[in-house]
């Protein structure tokens, strides 16, 4: 195998020009598509942690039918305190999750004693809230970072809307499950960033003044968000998950819970998933480039070495030894091709993380590209690249194993 795979590199030595340009082909193929992974990947990222990490946490709980009744923001569907006991022994059992934070979600209406309009709200501890969705209190733009009782953090859209300031006065006003209303006076003490997506509009109080505005007798609460360790252990995690609160039961012997992941939550998920089809076309781009040009080369080795193959086989060369030397060959096409196309696309990459890109995401302004190679990502076009250079190989290299060594000598 080693004599053989010296003679197929010498023989792509001999047409240097035609070797060149398949290789620059393919070095070009893989440096797009590696560079364009890393990027779209950094982007992915970056949108999923803007959602994950300032508002939603990496997945949700809710009593069964919470969800789909999400928009009205239900009261009536909120965990009572024995469920909500049985759900947090299973998620303080679970090592994998790294914080969880409960929530009162509520509509309400919001005065500043001279205009009145209705408002999202979330009664959260504020140290848990921190802990699932660290960059809240980045989002606080003017005001305290830290949620008080008696305080409330309204979003910038509202507090331009009603001219409303940190250290100003207002009233929430909310209605609770048995239809009689409460008032609480509040002091603004945050104005937040606006973020795109679900709850990017919310205000925020602390869960105690949320189970006081609705006059809870006892605490019961709309969701719990949780936050994992590694954020690649969703999938696998979540299903593990749900298995455990399926298994939770109510008198009707009815499942008590419903989880549902960040993707389930938030529209930028649709977005997630193009990044991902366009990413799949741009391998199959890959694919196609790979494949047309190392079949080329080969044919046309193939066809300019008749003779040479004929000869070949007329000494006694098996089939199988001039079928492997014309694989070895787009093997090697393949190799050098992935070699060189990971350390230009890395150069590249490399060079467009000094050069700190900014771009705006939404509300988000001058956020920084951060383009980062998987070594994943490597590994799985260099295996791409390999596999289709055989491939291409495999007719050309059988039609020259099944030549004729008399008709092979008499082509001119």
């Amino acid at each position: 195998m080693g004599n053989l795979l010296k003679i197929a590199i010498r023989n792509l030595f001999r047409y240097k020009r035609r070797t060149l340009l398949t290789s620059s082909l393919i070095t070009i193929g893989v440096v797009f598509v590696l560079v364009f992974v890393s990027i779209t990947g950094s982007f992915k990222s970056m949108m999923i942690a803007q959602n994950t990490d300032a508002m939603l946490g990496h997945l949700q709980i809710h009593r069964k039918g919470y969800v789909a009744s999400i928009e009205n923001l239900p009261l009536n569907l909120n965990l009572k305190p024995k469920a909500m006991a049985r759900l947090e022994n299973i998620l303080k059992e679970q090592s994998e999750i790294e914080a969880y934070s409960p929530r009162i979600k509520f509509g309400a209406m919001f005065s500043t004693f001279v205009e009145t309009t209705n408002i999202r709200l979330n009664g959260v501890y504020p140290d848990k809230e921190s802990a699932v969705a660290p960059l809240l209190p980045a989002r606080v733009l003017e005001g305290e970072k830290n949620l008080k009782r008696g305080n409330i953090w309204i979003p910038e859209l509202l507090a331009k809307g009603m001219k409303a300031k940190v250290g100003d006065s207002v009233v929430i006003v909310a209605t609770n499950t048995d239809g009689s209303v409460n008032g609480k006076q509040f002091k603004v003490a945050g104005i937040l960033e606006s973020v795109t997506g679900p709850g990017g509009r919310d205000g925020y109080i602390h869960i105690e003044d949320a189970a006081e505005v609705l006059r809870m007798g006892v605490m019961e609460i709309s969701e719990v968000a949780v936050r994992l360790k590694d954020f690649d252990q969703l999938d696998s995690f979540s299903g593990k998950l749900s298995t455990l609160l399926a298994q939770e039961l109510n008198q009707q012997k009815k499942p008590i819970f419903e989880l549902h992941t960040w993707e389930k939550l938030s529209p930028f998920y649709n977005i997630a998933r193009i990044i991902d089809l366009m990413t799949l076309f741009m391998k199959l781009m890959l694919i196609a480039v790979v494949l047309v040009s190392i079949m080329n080369v080969m044919i046309m080795s193939v066809y300019e070495r008749i003779r040479e193959i004929g000869t070949m086989a007329a000494i006694g060369t098996p089939p199988g030894r001039i079928l492997s030397m014309f694989l070895l060959e787009g093997l090697s096409l393949g190799i050098g091709g992935a070699i060189l196309g990971n350390l230009a696309g890395s150069i590249i990459i490399f060079i467009l993380n000094l050069l700190k890109i900014s771009y705006n995401f939404g509300r988000q302004q001058g956020l920084i590209l951060r383009a980062d190679i998987n070594p994943v990502d490597i590994i799985v076009l260099s295996l791409i690249v390999i596999a289709i250079a055989v491939i291409a190989s495999l007719q050309p290299a059988f039609k020259a194993s099944r030549m004729e060594p008399i008709k092979a000598l008499r082509h001119v």
